[in-house]
């Protein structure tokens, strides 16, 4: 409920290595573990950043890195009331039989690196299942195996003192229409939870980061935010328990203005939304402000500008008080098959 607070977010920087290697080669830096705690430093030292951010999910180098003081990471989030999270899942492998359909991997030794990870100063845990749309996708299998592969991980999480995000996330790749989401969505939700209650999970103590309820990237007729408002939240209400204290969406590659105006009409609707709507960003929160660093230390106030504008308008956007931005990026962040 803490993490879940109205008018607070999720800051996801749990890029792997590889993954935030290709957002430094848009900008030309080179991925070395000191740019990573450079940026990462960048992003945690933002002044004030707390009054829009209440966790923070970090890849597993990055919850061991300290600031140039010495500080650690850790200890400086939780100095600002930001609870720091880790991403736990090793990434996706296809699952066989299917037209390349994924599976999560990572339980070989989970437990245990639950219990490391709290010790460290973790509180909270995330896991990605990926789904896509389409030519039969998701098939049966696909579901359940992934609906039960988070089950199984937030029991673990649970067990070792971690509150487990679950991620079930379907892919915007496809031509198909916002109302196809809504009906994969739905059902997709109804086979996690029922997952969840038989693996004995406690909803009152977990997080859910679904995709945005909107049409495949290649379908020309483009739903408004408040269409995708009305859509995410009738999917939402349909299979998502109220035990459930907050719904943390990512932005699934839509662009910065984008994700921040489809989250302030959900939170503008006029259907029943028991659950606090928020956002967990990571590509939503941070391209602006990658653009702006370039990896020279001369443009970190400008960054941290950057990201701070961008916090404070998802911020508002999950109050459903966010009146849009002329300045915002309205340049697409989608990319196709996305994993990272």
């Amino acid at each position: 409920s803490a993490i879940a607070t109205p008018g607070k977010g999720i800051l996801a920087a749990d890029e792997s290595t590889g993954t935030i290697g290709k957002r430094f080669d848009n900008i030309s830096v080179e991925n070395t573990e000191a740019n990573r705690q450079a940026y990462r430093q960048l992003l945690f030292t933002t002044e004030n950043l707390e009054n829009y951010i209440s966790g923070a999910i970090m890849f597993e180098e990055t919850l061991y890195q300290k600031t140039d003081d010495g500080t650690s990471f850790v200890d400086l989030l939780k100095s600002k009331g930001i609870y720091s999270g880790i991403k736990v899942d090793k990434g996706v492998r296809e699952l066989r039989g299917t037209d390349g359909e994924t599976f999560t991997q990572g339980f070989d030794d989970l437990a245990v690196r639950c219990a490391k990870y709290y010790e460290q100063g973790a509180r909270f845990a995330k896991w990605r299942a990926v789904l896509k749309i389409g030519n039969g996708c998701p098939s049966s299998i696909s579901v359940k195996e992934n609906a039960n592969g988070l089950a199984r991980y937030a029991a673990i999480c649970q067990d070792n003192g971690l509150v487990p995000i679950v991620e079930p996330e379907i892919l915007m790749d496809g031509e198909h229409a916002i109302d196809v989401t809504v009906k994969v969505t739905e059902h997709v939700l109804v086979e996690v939870y029922k997952a969840l209650h038989d693996a004995n999970v406690l909803l009152e103590g977990t997080l859910l980061k679904p995709n945005m309820v909107v049409q495949g990237s290649g379908c020309k007729d483009k739903a408004s935010a408040a269409q995708v408002g009305h859509a995410t939240v009738t999917a939402l209400s349909r299979a998502v328990p109220v035990a459930v204290p907050g719904i943390t969406f990512l932005s699934g590659g839509l662009s910065e203005e984008q994700a921040s105006l489809n989250l302030n009409a959900m939170n503008q609707t006029q259907l029943k939304r028991p659950w606090t709507l928020t956002f967990s960003f990571g590509r939503a929160l941070q391209a602006s402000c990658l653009k702006a660093w370039q990896g020279k230390k001369e443009n970190v106030a400008a960054a941290q500008a950057a990201l701070l504008a961008r916090a404070k308008a998802n911020g508002e956007a999950s109050l459903g008080k966010y009146q849009g931005s002329d300045s915002a990026s309205t340049e697409s962040l989608f990319v196709s098959n996305y994993s990272y």
